[in-house]
Order: structure tokens, then sequence, then C-alpha cells
């Protein structure tokens, strides 16, 4: 993952709250102008938690990312937690009870994550060797020793009830049919008890995290003031969701995995480049580390030519690169052009990009005997029936890997199949398949 040293320090200390304002990265904090002192006075270590509740985090968690790492290139010290422990519980969804991962699942994701996080705050250290290097902490390291007695005697003790039913996913399950039970009920607890924890042994003083997590967040700083006598701070971010009103990350077919093999960079790419005009106008700022004008200038087209998508282009290579890689960046933008002929050889593409961008747009598996391009026009969905691909076909509509065909009798040969075993078929500009033999 790169990207961190061609933007350098955006702010030095008494200016990343304004950064991380600007673009709209703070949706609340607690008592706004001691933040500020604090983060002046500097350097401030602060802390997020990611859960492992899947095999990957995804693109929602991005925002959080773009928060840590303008605190880093501020001079602030980051501590990144994962939740090895609060993984096993599960924070309380507004609708139903979650299902409990076992043990050696949960520790496999903790793992996984642990290898994704690395890299988004370490690339930054490479390049500067002055910023600070990021701790890794899981909480289960400290609540796996505690017994039950110690966990109420000594956590407990500071949570008041009322205030813990006024949350609001808690308050929608206890009005709903299903219930909720204490093991969810405790989670924000054991958020609470990270911050003390981190307080504690790091002297932490700044939690980040979403603000539909506000009352999990605030959770912590009422313990930590509780135990401790000493006020430490809370920053959350917007929850961002797309102008249809689908949550951040979501498309029909699931959610934008940040793993290659959940969500290949080519689906990645795509993703970035084809949100609408509407939602990159809120995202680029927020997602991009180009400085202000620069961003300004990539929004403009948005008004003025919308079909030129320069701003998504923009973000969706910056982001394929922090995430992926150049390289996969690369190859991840070249298929899209590849794939429609748009100026980018197919052969360029390595066979790995060529299978992931040919998922996405459909791909046949095909054994036995290798059929006329009519034919396979029509297995692979591009035409309803063989005559229809025949005519289409015949009437110079066809491509096969980008060059167009007449004679619908026409059967591939060897040295026609990409890395040996693709085939890539368009219908007119816009319609796309591929075929993969075994």
């Amino acid at each position: 993952m790169s990207g961190a040293g061609r933007c350098g320090r955006l702010a030095r200390v008494s200016e990343v709250f304004d950064e991380l304002a600007a673009r709209g990265l703070i949706a609340q904090s607690t008592d706004e102008e001691a933040l500020r002192k604090a983060l002046a006075a500097g350097p401030v270590t602060y802390y997020c938690g990611f859960d492992p509740t899947a095999p990957s985090l995804h693109a929602g968690n991005l925002l959080q990312f773009m928060v840590l790492r303008a605190l880093q290139r501020a001079g602030h010290q980051p501590i990144v937690l994962i939740g090895g422990a609060t993984g096993l519980i599960g924070d309380p969804d507004a609708s139903r009870e979650r299902i409990l991962n076992d043990r050696e699942t949960v520790a496999q994701w903790v793992a996984r994550i642990r290898g994704q996080v690395g890299p988004f705050l370490e690339a930054p250290a490479l390049a500067d060797p002055s910023l600070r290097a990021p701790i890794y902490v899981n909480n289960l390291d400290w609540t796996a020793p505690m017994s039950a007695i110690d966990f109420l005697r000594d956590i407990g003790q500071h949570f008041r009830v009322g205030r813990m039913l006024a949350k609001e996913a808690v308050n929608a399950r206890l009005n709903s049919e299903a219930g909720i039970s204490y093991t969810e009920f405790s989670y924000q607890v054991l958020q609470g008890m990270d911050y003390l924890e981190l307080y504690r042994r790091h002297t932490c003083t700044l939690q980040t995290g979403g603000s539909d997590q506000w009352g999990n967040l605030t959770a912590g700083t009422d313990l930590v003031r509780r135990a401790e006598g000493v006020t430490v701070h809370v920053l959350a971010t917007p929850l961002v969701t797309k102008s249809d009103g689908q949550k951040f990350g979501k498309t029909g077919t699931g959610t934008i995995w940040l793993d290659p093999s959940m969500t290949s960079p080519y689906a990645f790419f795509q993703f970035w480049l084809n949100s609408e005009d509407s939602d990159i106008r809120g995202w680029l700022p927020m997602f991009s580390e180009r400085p202000a004008a620069e961003i300004a200038t990539l929004l403009d087209p948005c008004e003025t030519l919308p079909v030129a998508r320069e701003a998504q282009r923009a973000l969706a290579r910056e982001l394929t690169t922090l995430v992926h890689g150049e390289r996969a960046s690369e190859q991840a933008e070249s298929a899209g052009q590849a794939l429609f002929g748009r100026g980018v050889e197919l052969e360029h593409l390595y066979a790995d990009t060529l299978a992931a961008a040919l998922s996405e747009v459909g791909l046949t598996e095909l054994d036995g005997p290798v059929p006329s391009l009519a034919k396979l026009i029509q297995i692979t969905g591009l035409a309803d029936s063989l005559s229809q691909a025949r005519r289409t076909v015949g009437e110079g509509g066809a491509y096969l890997n980008n060059a167009r065909v007449t004679d619908p009798e026409t059967v591939p040969d060897e040295g026609d199949w990409l890395h040996g075993r693709f085939l890539v078929l368009r219908r007119g500009k816009r319609q796309v398949a591929g075929v993969r033999r075994s």
C-alpha cells in the first residue's frame, strides 16, 4: 500500500482539527475547545478500534483510516485496537441478535485484520521517519485474564443502567419482540473498559470512531473520568450513505471488502469510478488526501462535464493504490479500458486481473469443443437466441478480443485465447462477457 509519501504532512499538530473539519470528517466531538488545545499541545496518543466480525475490513472503514492517518501526519501517536474480545460479543444490532462466532474463527479474523490495518499507518512512517509508528493491541489480552467478579466490581460499578438503556440500538431492541441478551447489552461496558485500559497503559486521551458508535465511545470517556478522575476525548466521523440512501460500501451484491480475495481490485476500482456525482462531491474531500485546491479542481467538472468522471477516476486511483498497491491500481484501471476497447490492449492485462474483471461482467465456463462465435455470444447471454447472435455478427456488431468479426461461423483458434484460457466477447460498445475454458 502506498500514497502517503506523495501528500506528505497535510497538517501540523495545531492545524489537524481544522483539516479534519474542512474535509467533513468530524460529526461530533467532546469539548471541542479542550480537544483543540490538547492537539495543539501534543503529541496526543489516540486510538481507534476495529472488531473482527468478518474476515476483512470494508470500504466504510476507510473513513477511520483517513482520521488515523491525518492525526499521525500531525505528529500524534496512533494505537490500533483489534477487538479480539468485543468481536466475540458483537455490538448490538438495532433489529436482531448477532450470531456469536466461535473463538477460533474470531482469532483468525483478528490476525487477518491486523495484517490489513498495518500498511495504512506504516507506509507514512516509511515515507517520513519522524512519524510515530502505530501501536497494536488486542483487547482480549486484558479481558481474558479478568474474572467475572473483578469485571463486575472494578468496571461494572462505574456504569449506570439508565444511561446504558438510552443507547439507540439497545432501546430499539428492548421495544422489539427479539429483545436483547445480557451478552450484547454488556458490549458498551467492554468497549468502555478498552479506553480505561489504554489510558492506564499508554496515557491515551483520544478515541476516534463512527458517529453511530457515539454511545459506546462516550461510555469510555465516562469510565475514565469515574475511575481515574481525568477528562479524555472522543472524535466521531459522520455516517456516510449514498445518495439513494444505501449504507456506504454496499452494492446490490454486497459489501466492498478490502481483502482482494473478497472484492477484487478491479471491482474496488469500479465502485469508486461508478459513484454518482452527488456522492463524489461529499466523498472526495473525505477520502482523498489531495490538497483542497486540487480537490476543488477535480470536482468542478462534476457540474460542467459530468460524463468525464474525472473526480471519480482520481479517487478510484488514489484509494485502489492505497489499499491494493500501485500495480493493482494500474491493472484495475487498464482492465476497465481494455474490456471496452478503449486504447489498452487486452494482452497487457495480467491473468488474475483479466479473470477478476470478466467475473464482474459475466464469465462463462467452457468445457468441451469450442463452438462458433455466434454460439459463444448466445451462451454468454450477449444475445437471446442463436439467430440473433448470427445477425449481430453478420451486421458487424460483434467483437472477439476487441477485434470485429463478421463471420458468424468463425471459431476462435488457439492464438485467440488470452493467457491460454480467456476470450473477451463484446456486442456493440457496452455489452461485454468472457469465456474461460477448463
